[in-house]
């Protein structure tokens, strides 16, 4: 069979069922040797580095040789890489070596190795995929941890392109191709199996939903471990035979203008991010930067990874659209790594549709339309629907019997995008792979675990079943936090605590409620826990803590069977009925901070004591110059922010991680200052 279809935008389902992309990589390498495949500019502006499909071959063929020289093949090869194009030759390396590979996020300077630990002893891993930069300190750091110590590495960036005539064997469909883990729990971490043939799947459905072909121009700045980074911005591009632009998620973080300016200098037509995203465009970029920006080139901007919000539709519509920002280019989509990625999309051109429930309807499963004036309206955006041979039912999960029409159930899934299930766990993935719907015998089904329903043929999301908490795209599980908070302090009960996520104008947030010991009762230091807690949580997860209740020993919602109740524990705070002793929220806005006006120009310690204030909200008074920066609960998007602000301010770079390196605020400052006075000298 020829593999010409891909030359000329009409893949067949054949192709898609008979075909890796190992094997397209190598015959784009010969038909169309020069094209340039993928182009990096680290900032989203100037600096271009670009790889043919001929050079990419090249590397790949390489890194096969040097795999195939430690491993054999279905061998697992753990791939940590920084944003840029190394990652993507070391994958294609793997496909043409038979090697499962296993991205991962770079380890970090003090930071704990237990999540790496844990993935490389699940996955089996043989082999370390990296770059020397990241190679010798992550070496290092895995020093006192054998399983960690004993892998051998090899830096992909110090290999050089092999001979065009370099053989390699293609896959088969059916194999392994990558072990995709979830985020999520630390103590039990699920590889999900993606075969090769489910890539091709879902590739396929990107380029029919989105209308993707060889003219399309894309770009992404999400990062490669994340599912929607790695299909949409190294996969997708192979199979349909675009240019793929790529920047740092860092460098999107620190100024969004970078991703939209982007877009207008290279007229891209397809591009997207999770829900944050708009909104931090439309926080990020001032009404004078916007001024230079053309983003009336684009065809589909999608929105996944995190629920979807109308709120944030209309803010950055109304905000961009003298830009060229159309309500038809918004493209919401729904998709998890079990199901390779897309599970439901809309057809392109056609714009998010919406729907204006009754939340408390929607409580009980029920689907009732009502009016946006009313008082508990909730605004649904609709995520389309299945392509291909993609099922999707709605079920209730406790009958396991298929939902009435507009009917809330789990969502359920079936089709050749469902992977093979979780990497050594088999029992999870019968229970999970091959669910049967009551009185439909003989077919398999994934259960998603999300809430949702069908509504005139469109797939709605409502919540989760369980009780995973999603912000800024990623994913936590609420126990791993709930072990962080009641490890951080003496005075808290062990088992008595609950993590969970609030809608707080417009945006998830999260919210601790845990158990005093009962002989604390009436000594508890409220505001010392409540910090300890926030320089934890912060530590570990680099999550903001919104609001703490410190609650009466006994009194946390539990089932008879001594479960912890999270989603009654939700309720009872949003209704104030909590046996709280001692609480913390960050305080508002609002509070004056006249005070503060610094008597120099360069008054550091006034400007980030004010800078915290507006940031994170937390009062001027509990400012405390000689305790950490992480005991005010920064997350990897404010410490970036934080480290623009600075050099705008003072002219001077201070990355994050020198910030968090620092035991105190006022350390840090002098440290500013010196950098400061270097400059001036």
């Amino acid at each position: 069979m020829s593999l010409n279809h891909f030359l000329t935008d009409s893949i067949t389902t054949e192709d898609t069922m008979q075909f890796t992309f190992p094997e397209i990589l190598s015959f784009r390498a010969r038909e169309t040797p020069d094209d340039l495949a993928y182009t990096f500019l680290p900032e989203g502006e100037g600096g271009e580095i670009s790889l043919t499909y001929a050079s990419l071959d090249r590397f790949a063929k390489a890194i096969a040789a040097e795999l195939i020289k430690t491993c054999v093949r279905g061998d697992r090869a753990l791939m940590f890489f920084p944003p840029g194009l190394d990652f993507i030759k070391a994958l294609y390396g793997c496909f043409y070596a038979g090697i499962v590979a296993v991205p991962a996020y770079p380890p970090r300077k003090n930071r704990s190795l237990e999540r790496i630990r844990v993935l490389v002893e699940d996955a089996g891993c043989n082999v370390v995929l990296s770059t020397a930069s990241i190679a010798l300190p992550a070496s290092m750091s895995f020093a006192g941890i054998d399983v960690l110590r004993q892998l051998p590495w090899i830096s992909v960036d110090e290999i050089q392109e092999a001979e065009d005539n370099a053989e390699v064997a293609f896959p088969d469909p059916g194999e392994i191709a990558l072990l995709q883990y979830t985020s999520g729990s630390t103590g039990a971490p699920k590889g999900v199996m993606v075969t090769h043939r489910n890539f091709m799947r879902n590739a396929d459905i990107f380029r029919q939903s989105f209308g993707l072909n060889r003219q399309t121009i894309s770009a992404i700045w999400l990062p490669y471990f994340h599912d929607l980074g790695l299909v949409d911005g190294v996969l997708i591009p192979m199979f349909v035979g675009y240019r793929q632009l790529i920047m740092s998620p860092v460098a999107f973080l620190q100024q969004p203008l970078r991703w939209l300016k982007l877009i207008t200098r290279y007229k891209v037509t397809h591009t997207g991010g999770p829900n944050f995203a708009f909104d931090h465009c439309v926080d990020g970029i001032s009404e004078a930067e916007r001024a230079d920006l053309d983003l009336s080139s684009l065809h589909t901007f999608y929105c996944g990874a995190e629920p979807i919000r109308k709120a944030t539709f209309d803010r950055f519509i109304d905000t961009f659209y003298a830009n060229g920002i159309r309500h038809h280019m918004l493209y919401p989509a729904y998709g998890m790594a079990e199901a390779t990625l897309l599970i439901t999309a809309p057809l392109h051109g056609l714009g998010p549709v919406s729907l204006c429930l009754s939340a408390s309807e929607l409580e009980q499963n029920r689907v009732v339309k009502t009016s946006d004036e009313a008082a508990d309206a909730r605004w649904l955006i609709g995520v389309g629907q299945p392509w291909l041979d993609t099922e999707v039912c709605i079920v209730n999960p406790d009958t396991l019997a298929a939902c009435a029409h507009d009917e809330v159930g789990e969502i359920w899934v079936r089709g050749s995008i469902v992977t093979l299930g979780y990497w050594n766990k088999p029992e999870l993935t019968a229970e999970m792979f091959d669910a049967q719907i009551k009185n439909q015998p003989g077919k398999s089904w994934f259960r998603t675990g999300d809430l949702g329903f069908i509504h005139e043929d469109e797939a709605y999301i409502t919540g989760r079943l369980k009780d995973l908490i999603i912000i800024h795209g990623r994913n936590y599980y609420p126990q791993d936090i709930e072990f962080t908070v009641t490890d951080s302090h003496t005075d808290l009960k062990a088992n008595a605590c609950a993590a969970f996520s609030v809608d707080v104008a417009g945006k998830e947030q999260l919210v601790i409620a845990a158990e005093v010991k009962r002989t604390l009762l009436r000594t508890i230091n409220t505001d010392e826990v409540c910090k300890a807690i926030r320089q934890q949580v912060n530590e570990e997860f680099e999550l903001a803590v919104h609001a703490i209740v410190l609650l009466r020993t006994a009194s946390l919602p539990k089932t008879s069977s001594g479960k912890i109740q999270r989603k009654a524990t939700k309720k009872a705070y949003l209704e104030n009925s909590l046996s709280v002793v001692g609480q913390w929220t960050i305080p508002t806005l609002k509070e004056s901070i006249n005070r503060l006006q610094p008597q120099e120009p360069q008054a550091i310690e006034v400007w980030l004591t004010s800078w915290l204030h507006r940031v994170t909200g937390i009062s001027v008074d509990a400012v405390d110059l000689g305790r950490p920066i992480s005991v005010y609960g920064l997350n990897s998007l404010q410490a970036i922010q934080l480290q623009q602000d600075v050099l705008e301010t003072y002219g001077i770079n201070i990355p994050p991680p020198m910030m968090f390196n620092h035991p105190s605020l006022r350390e840090l400052c002098i440290r500013a200052k010196e950098m400061m006075e270097s400059i001036e000298q």
